[in-house]
């Protein structure tokens, strides 16, 4: 990576850091999650995944929930889910040229945002039980309000914020 992809890492994630600790309050509700995946989109996979595991590196370990060191590796880890698929989405759909298919896209990446927060939350509810001694199907249940709201707070955020957001970072790239 060059010094200007260091520092946008850099960058978005202290904003993950900041978003995450000013939504402290509004339990299962992030952005950091939609930060991680535009950075992948506007700047590749690797770019993604680099600000989700830097976020968690900082985050997890400042944690106002507490700190578990199995739980903080799967969230760090499971965070870059969102950067690949972002990095992944960005070569497909980088070409596109979203007027009149804003509805579409819309509804595609909200789908992207659940079915991706799916995985993570899937990821980190298994190591939460395996730390706890938990069986994983009470684990899912008990967590089920929680995954969710994440879930679809994700989708939300996703379906209603990405084309806008890249279509803002494409004029200002350009």
């Amino acid at each position: 990576m060059n010094v200007r992809k260091v520092s946008i890492v850099a960058t978005l994630a202290a904003l993950c850091i900041a978003t995450n600790y000013a939504l402290v309050g509004i339990h299962q509700v992030k952005v950091m999650d939609f930060i991680v995946f535009v950075g992948g989109f506007c700047l590749g996979s690797l770019v993604g995944a680099s600000i989700g595991v830097l976020s968690w590196l900082v985050y997890g370990t400042i944690n106002p929930y507490g700190f578990v060191p199995q739980v903080w590796l799967a969230t760090m880890f499971s965070e870059v889910i969102y950067g690949l698929i972002g990095g992944f989405l960005g070569k497909k759909v980088a070409q596109t040229n979203f007027n009149g298919k804003r509805l579409r896209l819309s509804v595609f990446f909200g789908a992207i945002g659940l079915i991706s927060t799916f995985f993570y939350d899937l990821a980190t509810n298994v190591v939460w039980a395996w730390v706890y001694g938990v069986p994983i199907i009470v684990a899912i249940f008990l967590g089920a309000p929680f995954t969710i709201l994440h879930e679809f707070s994700n989708a939300v955020i996703f379906g209603v914020s990405t084309v806008p957001v890249i279509t803002v970072l494409e004029k200002i790239g350009r």
